[in-house]
C-alpha cells in the first residue's frame, strides 16, 4: 500500500526520514462509534449537574421551569451539536475548531483558538472538574480534616490532573478503556438515583425562602453542565469510519445525556420539592437518596459524584491535548506541541503542557465556581465563531463534500449563535461584577494570542 502511494518508498527500498515522520508519527484510528459515545457522554456528564442544579432551580423560579431550562440546555447544545457534526465529517482532521476556522476566516482565527484553549480553557475545564472531584472526595476520606490547613482542594484537585495526564500520555488504549468504564459507571449511577427516587415518598414543600438568582446565569451553568458535546471534532482523526460516527455519537451522545438530566432533575424534585431543591446547596442528591438510605447515602452520592468528574477530567485532557498538537504541527513557536509519539501513539508533549498549565490555574483560582466563570466568556465566543463558520464555509468551500448537513439550517445555527452571544455578554457583566481580577486574567490572555501569533508568523517566514 504504501508503495502504490510513494513509488519512490518502493523502488528504492530507503525511507526519506521526513517521509518516516509522515507517516508514522500520526493519529491512528482507534476509536469506535462506543468509544467515541462514551468519551462525549463522559465528558458532558461531570459534576456540573449535581454542583449547579439548585441555583438552576434558583434562576428558574418554579417547578416546571427547572424542567424547561434543562431541557432547553438540552436543545441547544443538540443545535450545536448539528453544526459541528457538519463540519467534523467534512473536515475529519484532528483538532477540531482549529481547523474549522482556519479555513473560515484565516491562521490568525485558528491560532487565536489553539491559544485561548491551551492559555484558558481547557485547563480551566480540567480545573473545573478537578475541583468537583476534590469537594466529594474529601466527604469520603479527608486526612485533613480538623486541621488548618487550607489547601486540601487543592491537593485532591492537582493529584488528579496529574495522575489522568499520566495515563493518556502511557497510551490510547489505556486512556479511551479509562474512559468506557468511568462513563458506564456513572450512568449507570444516574439510573440508580432515579430508581431509587421512585421508592421515597413524595416530598413535601416547604415554606423555605431564598435569594432568586439571575436567569442568565442559571443558563450558563445548565450549558456548562451540558458542555462537551462538540469533543467528538477534536478526535475526528481518530474516529473509525468519521463520516457516519461523527454524526451518530454526536447526536447520540447528547440526547442520552439530556433525557439523564431531566430524569434526575425529575427525582430531585419528587423527594426534595422545588423549594428543597433550591435551598439544597452542594447536597441535592444526598439529600434525595438519603430519604431512603439514610446511613450510606451521603457517601454512595459522593463516590458517584467523584467517579462522574474523573470521566470529565480524562476526556477532556484526551481531547484538549488534540487541539494543542494541531496548533503545533502547524506553528513554529509551538513546534514541541505536535510531537506524535509513535510508541505510545499521543502527543505526549502536548498533554504534558497542558497538564503542567491546568495545576497552576488549580493553586491560583481555588474554587469550582471561580473556574466556571473564568472560562465562560471564551468558551462561548468561540462556540459563536465556529457556528457562524458552518454558513462561511458553505459560501466558501462549496464542492467541498458533507456527508452530513446541518438538520433545520439555517434556523437551528442561528438561533444557537444568538444564544451564545447573550451568554458572552451575560458572562463578562457578572465577572466584572462579582470577580474583577479573575475576569481581568482571563481578558488579557484572550487578546494577547494575536501578537503571538503576528510575531511569530513574521519570524518564520524570514526563516524560510
Amino acid at each position: 500500500m504504501i508503495g502504490q502511494i510513494f513509488p519512490a518508498v518502493r523502488s528504492s527500498g530507503r525511507t526519506d526520514p521526513c517521509l518516516e515522520f509522515a507517516l508514522h508519527e500520526a493519529p491512528r484510528k482507534e476509536l469506535t462509534l462506543f468509544d467515541s459515545t462514551c468519551l462525549i457522554m463522559g465528558i458532558i456528564i461531570g459534576a456540573g449537574l449535581y454542583r449547579t442544579a439548585p441555583d438552576v432551580a434558583r434562576g428558574a423560579g418554579c417547578l416546571w421551569g427547572v424542567l424547561a431550562l434543562w431541557a432547553l440546555g438540552g436543545m441547544l447544545s443538540l443545535f450545536g451539536a448539528f453544526g459541528y457534526a457538519e463540519l467534523a465529517s467534512a473536515y475529519p482532521r484532528e483538532g477540531g475548531d482549529y481547523v474549522y476556522l482556519n479555513r473560515a476566516y484565516g491562521p490568525w482565527a485558528g491560532f487565536l483558538f489553539g491559544w485561548i484553549q491551551l492559555a484558558i480553557v481547557r485547563p480551566g475545564d480540567i480545573a473545573v472538574m478537578a475541583f468537583a472531584f476534590a469537594t466529594f472526595a474529601r466527604g469520603i476520606w479527608d486526612p485533613l480534616s480538623g486541621s488548618d490547613f487550607s489547601f486540601a482542594d487543592q491537593i485532591y484537585a492537582c493529584s488528579v490532573v496529574a495522575l489522568f495526564t499520566a495515563i493518556n500520555i502511557a497510551g490510547v488504549k489505556e486512556s479511551k478503556w479509562t474512559q468506557n468504564i468511568l462513563t458506564m459507571v456513572k450512568a449507570l449511577g444516574l439510573l440508580a438515583i432515579v430508581g431509587v427516587a421512585l421508592f421515597a415518598p413524595l416530598g413535601t414543600e416547604s415554606r423555605a425562602t431564598f435569594e432568586p438568582f439571575p436567569l442568565s446565569i442559571a443558563l450558563i451553568y445548565v450549558l456548562f453542565a451540558f458542555g462537551g458535546w462538540n469533543e467528538m471534532a477534536y478526535v475526528a482523526a481518530e474516529v473509525k469510519n468519521p463520516e457516519r460516527n461523527i454524526v451518530r455519537a454526536l447526536v447520540l451522545g447528547t440526547l442520552a445525556v439530556t433525557v439523564l438530566y431531566l430524569m434526575v432533575n425529575g427525582a430531585f424534585l419528587y423527594t426534595l420539592g422545588f423549594t428543597g431543591l433550591a435551598t439544597a446547596g452542594e447536597e441535592a442528591a444526598t439529600k434525595s437518596i438519603s430519604t431512603v438510605l439514610p446511613h450510606v447515602g451521603e457517601r454512595l452520592i459522593s463516590a458517584l459524584i467523584c467517579i462522574s468528574a474523573l470521566g470529565a477530567v480524562n476526556g477532556l485532557i484526551f481531547t484538549g491535548a488534540r487541539i494543542s498538537y494541531a496548533v503545533g504541527s502547524e506553528h513554529r513557536a509551538f513546534r514541541i506541541l505536535g510531537r506524535w509519539n509513535p510508541r505510545t501513539g499521543t502527543p505526549a508533549w502536548a498533554l504534558l503542557v497542558q497538564g503542567t498549565i491546568a495545576l497552576v490555574l488549580i493553586l491560583v483560582l481555588g474554587s469550582f465556581f471561580n473556574s466556571v466563570i473564568y472560562t465562560a466568556a471564551a468558551v462561548y465566543t468561540f462556540y459563536l465563531a465556529t457556528s457562524l463558520a458552518v454558513i462561511v464555509l458553505r459560501r466558501k468551500d462549496p464542492r467541498v463534500r458533507r456527508p452530513y448537513r446541518v438538520t433545520g439550517y439555517p434556523f437551528t445555527t442561528i438561533i444557537f449563535c444568538a444564544v451564545c452571544a447573550f451568554l458572552i455578554y451575560s458572562a463578562v457583566d457578572y465577572a466584572l461584577k462579582n470577580m474583577p481580577w479573575t475576569a481581568a486574567i482571563s481578558y488579557i490572555l484572550l487578546p494577547l494570542g494575536l501578537p503571538i501569533y503576528w510575531i511569530t508568523s513574521r519570524r518564520g517566514r524570514r526563516t524560510r
